[in-house]
């Protein structure tokens, strides 16, 4: 319920943005304007926006086919309290992922990033300690890819595209958070390690 959750609030309130240039402005990660401003909120309102639908849709997805699993993960170990990790999980790795882009564009007065790519990211990547054996499609690749294979050439690819590419894509947060997912998890889930470890091996 709570994937289901986080998924309807972020998309109610970034179609209202679409058209809402105001609820826009105030919540869109702008470096420049928050080292000026200090409104360091936006390191987490910006994971509730999104550019266009497919930028939405994209996200949301993916964050429904695995928010599900770490979510059931943190309830089977913690009970009531895996709720509250799971949420601790995906806010605090919308800004863990963002820092790097903060601190290379905080003089930049064009730069703004929106979407929730870091948090999903996050997701994403404690689901693979989970079942690491798990196929994951990458389009338009006609074939899925053990998680555990996927992983390594999601880290290189995106490390790769945050220093070469100009494609408006938030590369650097993808990184940040894909990696930032497997701390957190690593941390919080006893015997994670062995568990991937005896799943791939």
């Amino acid at each position: 319920m709570i994937t289901i959750t986080i998924i309807i609030i972020t998309a109610i309130t970034s179609v209202i943005a679409f058209s809402n240039e105001e609820l826009f402005r105030k919540f869109v990660f702008a470096p420049q304007y928050m080292s000026k401003t200090k409104e360091w909120q936006r390191f987490f309102t910006y994971g509730l926006l999104h550019g266009d639908w497919m930028h939405l849709i994209f996200n949301m997805y993916s964050f429904y086919l695995f928010g599900g699993i770490v979510e059931k993960m943190f309830s089977d170990v913690y009970a009531n309290l895996g709720n509250l990790l799971y949420i601790l999980l995906y806010i605090s790795a919308l800004a863990i992922s963002s820092i790097a882009d903060y601190f290379q564009h905080k003089n930049n007065s064009r730069y703004m990033a929106v979407g929730a790519s870091g948090a999903v990211s996050a997701v994403i990547f404690s689901s693979i300690l989970i079942y690491p054996q798990m196929g994951i499609g990458i389009f338009p690749i006609p074939f899925h890819i053990p998680a555990y294979i996927f992983g390594p050439l999601y880290l290189g690819f995106s490390a790769y595209m945050a220093k070469n590419a100009n494609d408006n894509i938030g590369h650097s947060a993808h990184f940040y958070g894909a990696v930032y997912g497997l701390i957190f998890t690593i941390i919080t889930i006893p015997g994670i390690i062995p568990h991937f470890i005896n799943e791939v091996f």
